[in-house]
């Protein structure tokens, strides 16, 4: 017998958790939207911020400033993806799972184990499960200042570049941007939000693990196709840089939601990645799809308008 209060009650905590996690979903969004660039080193940043947050809380230092150190771990990490890819030549997958695989024995050697755990009985965490509300208070006020930065960012000279390199990047090049710098500085930035997430989500959750990133990049690119479709729909035209942002965090928050009832309608565990590269999939397709019945309706159309 499903009990629909114990679904009620299980919402709060995926909105935190999809709230914290939208952070990185933004980061995401940067490299798969703007600068076209299949990152996979997501899976290996998201765990060195949360490796870097819980070992720098456990040696004294206060929870709210280890998460700049978190931010500058997945900067570093987005950095040598970056270098791999444009000064090496290695091509954008393989840099990203080279980094990816570099930043498990990274991890375990800033922990020295497998995992680690803090308590919010002997810290005051940002973030925790204990405290949901809060939590998701805090992580509103991180996410609302990520997005009006980025919004002026990428209104910027600099910011353009970095969408002009990922818009058509041979174009770019002839305009006269250094297309390299615009790639090093998008990976940059958008794996400093995932270590950034990284060491919220091990706050929030009380422990790092070495594979608290496994599937992460299908997490993100979950949420950033199911905001896609969402503000797509909801706003058409109107749906600017901010809503698009906006909507990527969003899109974490109803990916959350859709497990929290999934799991409460009895399916196991285990499958959940599975569902997850379904949910995905899903979202992949439906504007492709959605195109694609609109040109066979106007061929349609103008078929019956000649006959």
């Amino acid at each position: 017998m499903l009990d629909i209060m114990a679904l009620f009650r299980a919402m709060p905590a995926s909105v935190a958790q999809g709230v914290i996690w939208g952070i990185m979903a933004i980061g995401v969004y940067i490299t798969f939207k703007i600068l076209d660039f299949a990152d996979l080193t997501v899976d290996g940043s998201l765990a060195l911020g949360g490796s870097v947050a819980v070992m720098l809380i456990l040696h004294g230092m206060p929870p709210g400033v280890v998460l700049v150190f978190s931010t500058l771990a997945g900067l570093a990490a987005g950095l040598a993806t970056g270098i791999l890819n444009t000064i090496l030549g290695i091509p954008d997958i393989l840099a990203g799972i080279l980094t990816q695989i570099a930043l498990y024995s990274i991890n375990m050697n800033v922990m020295g184990k497998s995992n680690a755990a803090v308590s919010i009985d002997n810290y005051k965490l940002v973030v925790s499960l204990r405290h949901i509300n809060q939590s998701i208070a805090v992580a509103l006020i991180f996410l609302a200042a990520i997005i009006v930065i980025l919004y002026w960012y990428f209104g910027t000279e600099h910011g353009m570049t970095i969408r002009a390199t990922g818009c058509n990047e041979a174009m770019a090049r002839a305009q006269g941007i250094n297309t390299n710098s615009a790639k090093i500085v998008g990976l940059a930035l958008s794996n400093a939000l995932v270590g950034l997430s990284g060491g919220l989500i091990a706050q929030y959750q009380g422990n790092s693990d070495v594979n608290m990133g496994r599937g992460a990049i299908v997490i993100g690119l979950a949420a950033v196709i199911i905001g896609d479709v969402i503000g797509e729909a909801l706003l058409g035209k109107h749906l600017n840089f901010a809503g698009r942002l906006t909507f990527a965090a969003i899109g974490a928050v109803i990916y959350y939601l859709v497990i929290t009832f999934v799991l409460w309608l009895g399916f196991p565990s285990q499958d959940m990645k599975l569902f997850s590269a379904i949910v995905v999939a899903i979202f992949l397709a439906v504007p492709y799809l959605r195109g694609k019945s609109v040109s066979s309706f106007k061929k349609a159309a103008k078929k019956g308008a000649e006959e």
